[in-house]
């Protein structure tokens, strides 16, 4: 059954996910977190940083870990397979036919439409993460971290690879620091 589910999951994300990578974030949280579960917000945020720190497009490297995780490599395959289905399908079927109908107003019509819809989505997952961020970090470091991404991906052209890695070996290092204060406290009470 979970197969089946993880098939269906990531069909709906490949079918709907138009506009590329980021705009498929919004239908893998709503599949893999709100409908079936397989993992928590914090989860998926770390699912999704792990993700854009590797080369590739961001919804198969997803939908493998996600399908590794629920199914083992069996569901890894399966969860790839479906993602990339109806792009493989859609790419056949409108190379073949897309030269017939490009200049179409309604084609272009279609193409614009679509951009605000995918900006509302990224829009909301931006507002859930900020408030996770707000609630695990505080108001004042989870803004502090968000205007510094802002500084260095827009005006620095800092790689987001880069930012992510640097903010993944800090959070490592402070939990080891985090870890060998608590157990010299703990062997110190114990004296």
């Amino acid at each position: 059954m979970k197969q089946v589910q993880l098939f269906l999951a990531f069909l709906r994300v490949g079918l709907l996910g138009y506009g590329g990578g980021p705009s498929s974030i919004p239908l893998v949280h709503k599949e893999v977190v709100a409908k079936y579960k397989w993992m928590n917000d914090d989860e998926f945020a770390d699912v999704l940083a792990l993700g854009n720190t590797l080369p590739g497009p961001i919804a198969t490297k997803m939908a493998g870990y996600i399908g590794f995780r629920v199914a083992g490599v069996a569901g890894m395959i399966n969860a790839v397979f479906a993602s990339i289905t109806p792009t493989i399908l859609l790419m056949i079927i409108l190379l073949t036919s897309l030269s017939n109908f490009k200049n179409l107003d309604w084609v272009n019509g279609m193409t614009k439409a679509v951009v605000p819809v995918v900006a509302v989505m990224l829009a909301t997952l931006t507002w859930d993460f900020f408030k996770k961020s707000k609630d695990s970090l505080g108001l004042k470091a989870a803004s502090l971290i968000i205007i510094a991404s802002i500084v260095l991906l827009e005006f620095v052209h800092m790689h987001p690879a880069i930012l992510i890695g640097s903010l993944l070996i800090v959070a490592v290092l402070r939990k080891d620091k985090k870890e060998t204060v608590e157990k010299s406290t703990d062997r110190g009470v114990g004296m």
